[in-house]
């Protein structure tokens, strides 16, 4: 009878040890993968990300943007002739060498219009050797052993019902949370790639005013929040990174303490990472 008793408790007490196991593994050890699927999704070019959204985005740019970016630049090449003939009196006043500079300004503004697209490919280009170069120092520096885990679950077999079933219920919350913090990390870096989508759509656009000194700044700015965007995945994985290195510092020795500084970790990633976009504009001075 005894023995019975002996293995309904052992079979119960290890049941509530798996539960905790596991919820300690999506805590712990599963931010590896985390860091590393992240880095691979940032790390991607608009191109790389999805070809046939990228065709798509490409086709709307020149069939659709850039005939508008055309007659934009047209008009504003019209003005600065014309701004040009009036300055010289109304062309009594000759400077050859003022047409020479305008023929070649109005070459330059044509030749960027029609390579808006590629520019803004480099852009990214650019982003993705950095995040994917960033990415290496990164998992090095976060990698979590599972040698810590694995005498943490060893420790939990001496421990009473009671505790047991706190942690149970304290790492099952703990884990429901980083389960949610997961979407939210999935949310922003498919909103982030569509909103790169979005902005190469009308890169034509932009581009074209960059040749006039009093419409210079859309195109400048824009230039800016497309980099801005670039930036933003390298501050993701730098934030992602500083969660891992955190959580792969914290002292277990105080489950419970520790199980509150996990989510409290968690919190403050959630809030960062929500924050990305406007940290990567501020930095770049991008609005």
């Amino acid at each position: 009878m005894f023995d019975l008793f002996e293995k309904i408790d052992e079979y119960v007490k290890n049941a509530l040890i798996d539960i905790i196991k596991e919820n300690l593994s999506a805590m712990l050890i599963d931010i590896n993968d985390k860091v590393a699927t992240v880095a691979g999704e940032v790390g991607k070019t608009p191109s790389s990300w999805n070809s046939e959204v990228f065709s798509f985005i490409k086709s709307i740019n020149e069939n659709a943007v850039l005939p508008i970016a055309v007659m934009i630049l047209t008009a504003i090449l019209c003005i600065e002739l014309i701004q040009i003939v009036m300055n010289k009196n109304n062309m009594h006043d000759t400077d050859t060498f003022e047409f020479f500079k305008y023929i070649i300004k109005m070459w330059v503004a044509v030749w960027l219009v029609s390579h808006a697209f590629e520019f803004s490919m480099a852009i990214f280009d650019v982003a993705s050797f950095m995040i994917n170069k960033a990415a290496g120092v990164v998992g090095n520096s976060a990698n979590i052993s599972p040698a810590d885990f694995t005498a943490m679950v060893e420790a939990l077999k001496t421990e009473g019902y009671g505790k047991l079933i706190m942690l149970v219920i304290e790492t099952s919350i703990v884990k429901l949370s980083l389960t949610i913090l997961s979407i939210l990390i999935t949310v922003i870096l498919y909103g982030r790639i569509i909103e790169i989508y979005v902005y190469c759509s009308v890169c034509a656009i932009p581009f074209s005013t960059m040749g006039n000194k009093e419409w210079s700044g859309i195109g400048t700015n824009f230039i800016k929040s497309l980099a801005s965007l670039g930036l933003q995945g390298l501050f993701i994985l730098i934030f992602l990174g500083i969660y891992a290195i955190l959580i792969k510092t914290i002292n277990f020795t105080d489950i419970h303490n520790s199980i509150l500084e996990v989510l409290a970790y968690a919190l403050i990633l959630g809030i960062m990472m929500m924050k990305s976009g406007s940290v990567a504009k501020a930095v770049l001075n991008a609005h």
